[in-house]
């Protein structure tokens, strides 16, 4: 298997978690005769540092050239005072709109040696497995006409969405509760807004495709509610961009922390992979990062882009076994007995280790 990877590994945490995540690839692609290559760029702050704008235009010609992108996080406090065009994260949208990808996939899974990190109950948490699959390049953070007049003191976004664009992400969704446990959840607003009205319809229209999948639909604000108590009902969770965006970290309650959540915009002419959590720029440097969301979203380079289910499956299980066996970053060092705290270099030299000796097993089972 050939695969071309570029990496994004941007502003604060990012260069580390990232770092974390490639050395994953590079040991599956070792253990599995795999040539993965390895291009790196620049985005975000660094990148505005370096050339004055959030997305150089070698950084989307190093994208587009390549099978996947590999993206750390972007962000920087000492920018805030650029206009959102300028701003480190105005790098991230347009690399979305440039690439392509119009669905975002946010899985939420409740590890069972992390229920103490959650703040809810255990029982809340247990069995907990969603994906969320949310529209990225429509909606609020994209629809025109947007302003700002700081002289009249008034500001507009456009929510704007196209039946088409509602229809591609809608079968990317029930594609995947296919393949699970056969539920969407679509969510809206649609007893206010007129665009969640054509929204609640087109999903309607193309839930009749897949009649083996059950369809329901919630209003975001009840939905807000329903995953914080009973998270156990859904399946595939289908959203517009802003609801997804909130509703995806809201679920980091449930994991312990937005620092164990990958996602993957598929779709477009190159996926593009990154951990949902931000630059977290007040602890770069410092050895607390959590890399497993970096390192659960290599897993989803590896089923997504290239269509290796079992190395993904041995990397999930790899974090699981090093979870289980007590290793935490600070955000998930809560409660727990035998809990470990180790460094973002330890915790990925961690999940290594148990990710070869679990390919080395299953390597020695075939040649029996």
């Amino acid at each position: 298997m050939r695969l071309k990877i570029a990496v994004l590994a941007g502003d604060g945490i990012g260069p580390e978690v990232t770092r974390e995540a490639t050395n994953i690839l590079r040991a599956v692609a070792e253990l599995g005769g795999h040539d993965f290559s390895f291009v790196e760029g620049l985005i975000g702050g660094v990148a505005i540092t370096a050339s004055g704008t959030p997305l150089p235009t070698a950084t989307l010609d190093a994208a587009l050239e390549s099978d996947a992108v590999l993206l750390g996080a972007v962000g920087d406090n000492k920018f805030n005072s650029l206009t959102p065009d300028k701003r480190p994260e105005a790098g991230l949208l347009q690399i979305r709109q440039a690439l392509g990808g119009f669905a975002n996939l946010r899985p939420s899974v409740a590890y069972s040696a992390l229920s103490a990190s959650s703040p809810l109950r255990p029982e809340v948490t247990k069995d907990v497995d969603i994906l969320f699959v949310r529209e990225l390049l429509g909606g609020l953070y994209f629809g025109s006409p947007r302003w700002w007049n700081k002289e009249t003191n008034e500001a507009i976004n456009t929510m704007r969405y196209t039946r088409d664009e509602v229809v591609r992400v809608a079968r990317v969704a029930f594609e995947l509760a296919s393949k699970r446990r056969k539920k969407v959840t679509s969510v809206d607003k649609a007893n206010v807004l007129e665009v969640s009205q054509l929204w609640r319809a087109t999903v309607a229209e193309v839930a009749k495709d897949y009649p083996e999948v059950t369809l329901e639909h919630q209003l975001v604000d009840s939905m807000a509610m329903h995953i914080m108590n009973i998270p156990r009902n859904f399946d595939v969770v289908l959203t517009e961009n802003l609801f997804g965006d909130i509703l995806s970290d809201e679920a980091g309650v449930i994991t312990g922390s937005l620092g164990m959540l990958p996602s993957a915009t598929i779709g477009g002419a190159v996926n593009l992979y990154e951990p949902v959590h931000g630059s977290a720029p007040d602890i770069a440097g410092t050895g607390k990062a959590n890399p497993l969301g970096a390192i659960l979203t290599a897993a989803m380079v590896l089923r997504h882009s290239a269509g290796l289910e079992q190395d993904a499956r041995a990397v999930e299980q790899a974090v699981q076994k090093v979870l289980d066996a007590g290793y935490r970053s600070a955000d998930i060092a809560r409660g727990g007995e035998n809990v470990q705290l180790v460094s973002t270099q330890e915790m990925g030299k961690r999940v290594h280790q148990a990710l070869t000796e679990s390919i080395d097993r299953r390597q020695a089972m075939h040649a029996v």
